[in-house]
């Protein structure tokens, strides 16, 4: 398994190809599978993976068979491709690769590796027979592999700066490529309230729900003794076991879709008991409190920064942070300092990461106490020997991938 999982990320060389034509050209060699189940398709800057995982939840509660695609994963590759919550074995990922990656060579074609995983998934899908397919969209939408499908119908949960080497450097040229996955006739739910995002989507379809005007009375608060979001709406409370502001709208979003396919209140309330979605303000107690959390761009940063300081006083918390070094280091930094002043700076063993000491150099404009660590279990330790309440753990979803693999028996 290692060897072809090597294998398969050699096609990250490939790099980041935007364009339709390769997946078209494998997905019509294997006749099209992608067409044997309902889809839900989901884009968005952040909450796409807490949105699918409420969707998916309650959709099984409901007795319908479910898979799920997500990115990227955080220990293992199998977490992409999730069937009824039970991930793809390994010995299927090989058949399914060896079968993809054939197809790839009789075409002559540069697959990227997100084209051939995202093969893999949609075929996987229809031999699993499943009746809901949750598609989380790579990066972007209008030229994203998963915009192959023809779905039942779109999310957009919210559009803010991100990869803007690819989709562009506004708001604006952000949510004309998200806004890609919107097709005729389909319905379109979206969760933002930024109006020139809201105008954009609407000129794209007249099918649309704009999530926070059709749900204007909700409220809410954090349960910050057993860390969940309690959700008011249409008479009903929703208690929401992933935990944090931001995790209102998702829910929000999730529950129209849910309502507009018929799925009971009661249902919901059940299905959401389920609900986990790893390394997004993810708390675990132990002697200290540590928090995880992959917030790695201007919004995710600031949502997590909202929350933590309803949660602790700024020099109650330590930060342990690393950073790909394609992000926008300097102000994911300074909105992580709002919350604490203290910090270990760690490096990541991967291509695209900023090492520790690059990174201090950047916080010392932010951060009063800093430490360097190079590897994780040192900025661990570092973290542990401290008089703080809580560490927080920040900066990349790869980050709390490799955390994860060191804290094996800490986080699940």
């Amino acid at each position: 398994m290692d060897k072809l999982l090597e294998k398969l990320y050699s096609y990250n060389s490939k790099g980041i190809k935007l364009g339709l034509d390769n997946i078209r050209k494998i997905m019509d060699k294997l006749g099209n599978p992608q067409n044997n189940y309902k889809i839900i398709h989901i884009a968005g800057t952040n909450g796409k993976g807490s949105t699918a995982s409420i969707l998916e939840n309650v959709l099984i509660e409901n007795s319908y068979k479910v898979g799920k695609y997500t990115s990227p994963h955080l220990v293992k590759f199998n977490e992409r491709i999730v069937v009824n919550r039970e991930l793809v074995e390994d010995s299927e990922i090989i058949y399914y690769f060896n079968k993809i990656e054939k197809i790839v060579n009789d075409l002559e074609i540069e697959a990227t590796f997100f084209e051939i995983t995202t093969a893999i998934m949609l075929q996987y899908f229809s031999d699993k027979k499943v009746d809901w397919a949750i598609l989380e969209t790579g990066m972007g939408g209008r030229f994203d592999s998963t915009n192959i499908v023809n779905p039942t119908l779109s999310v957009i949960t919210n559009v803010s700066i991100d990869h803007t080497e690819f989709l562009g450097d506004t708001i604006e040229k952000i949510a004309h490529e998200k806004a890609g996955i919107i097709k005729e006739n389909i319905p379109l739910f979206f969760c933002d309230d930024k109006e020139n995002v809201k105008e954009i989507f609407k000129s794209y379809t007249n099918l649309y729900i704009d999530i926070l005007e059709k749900y204007n009375n909700h409220s809410y608060y954090l349960d910050m003794e057993n860390y969940n979001t309690v959700i008011n709406i249409d008479k009903e409370t929703y208690v929401l076991p992933l935990f944090g502001d931001f995790q209102c709208n998702n829910f929000l979003t999730a529950y129209g879709v849910l309502r507009s396919l018929g799925i009971s209140k009661e249902s919901i309330k059940q299905g959401i008991k389920n609900t986990v979605w790893s390394g997004r303000l993810e708390i675990v107690k132990k002697d200290k409190i540590n928090i995880f959390d992959g917030a790695h761009n201007f919004d995710s940063a600031t949502k997590l920064c909202n929350t933590i300081k309803k949660m602790y006083n700024k020099d109650e918390v330590i930060l342990v942070c690393s950073i790909l070094k394609d992000k926008d280091v300097k102000k994911i930094l300074e909105i992580f300092s709002d919350f604490s002043s203290s910090v270990v700076f760690t490096s990541l063993d991967y291509y695209r990461g900023m090492c520790a000491n690059e990174l201090k150099n950047i916080g010392r404009e932010f951060f009063s106490e800093i430490y360097v660590e190079n590897s994780i279990q040192k900025a661990i330790n570092t973290a542990n020997l401290t008089d703080k309440k809580a560490v927080v753990y920040a900066g990349s979803l790869y980050f709390i991938g490799e955390l994860k693999k060191v804290m094996v028996n800490e986080i699940k």
